[in-house]
Order: structure tokens, then C-alpha cells, then sequence
């Protein structure tokens, strides 16, 4: 399950290592269907992937920085850079594709 993170501790837990930020809201549909496949990504990476979640109604400032415009979004953060944003909703084969050129 990924781990809720929070606008003050969003550079310490995303600049180290490959990061996939799920910026989702409770009430956002697209967000819960994506939801269960990047819990599948984080199990099968194991230590080669952190999977974290930030909700932009609790978390404005963040999202605001980065561009966040709809949701879900997907920033992809390989030692504290982005190095892709997804907008949508994304399967796992497409998710894997993206996450394996930086492995």
C-alpha cells in the first residue's frame, strides 16, 4: 500500500531513489481504479520502486509547484528530478514500460 505523504515532508520522502507520486483525491474515480495497480507496481519492484500518494484537497502547495492540474497524475522522480508526468489513468504494462528506463 503506498505511503500518504504531505506538502512538508514531500522532498524528503521523493529525492532519493525512483519515486512514482500519485497525486489522487478521494473523491476523484479515475484516481481509485488507478489505485490497485500502482500497489501491484510497488509489490513486484519491491525496493526498486517507492510508490507514495499525495492528496491535492489536503495538499495544495505541492501540486501547485509541479504543475498539477488534473488528476490522477503520475510524477516519476528519479533522485530528487522529475523525469516523467503522467496524466491519467495508466495499466500496468504501460506504467512498467515507463518505470524500467530508469531502473
Amino acid at each position: 500500500m503506498a505511503q500518504a505523504i504531505e506538502d512538508k515532508n514531500f522532498t524528503q520522502e521523493t529525492d532519493e531513489g525512483l519515486v512514482l507520486v500519485d497525486f489522487w483525491a478521494t473523491w476523484c474515480g479515475p484516481c481509485r481504479m488507478q489505485s490497485p495497480i500502482l500497489d501491484q507496481l510497488e509489490t513486484e519492484y519491491g525496493d526498486q520502486l517507492k510508490v507514495v500518494k499525495m492528496d491535492v484537497d489536503e495538499n495544495q502547495a505541492t501540486p501547485q509547484e509541479f504543475g498539477i492540474m488534473s488528476i490522477p497524475t503520475l510524477l516519476l522522480k528519479k533522485d530528487g528530478e522529475v523525469v516523467e508526468k503522467l496524466i491519467g489513468v495508466h495499466q500496468k504494462a504501460q506504467l512498467k514500460e515507463v518505470v524500467n528506463k530508469y531502473i
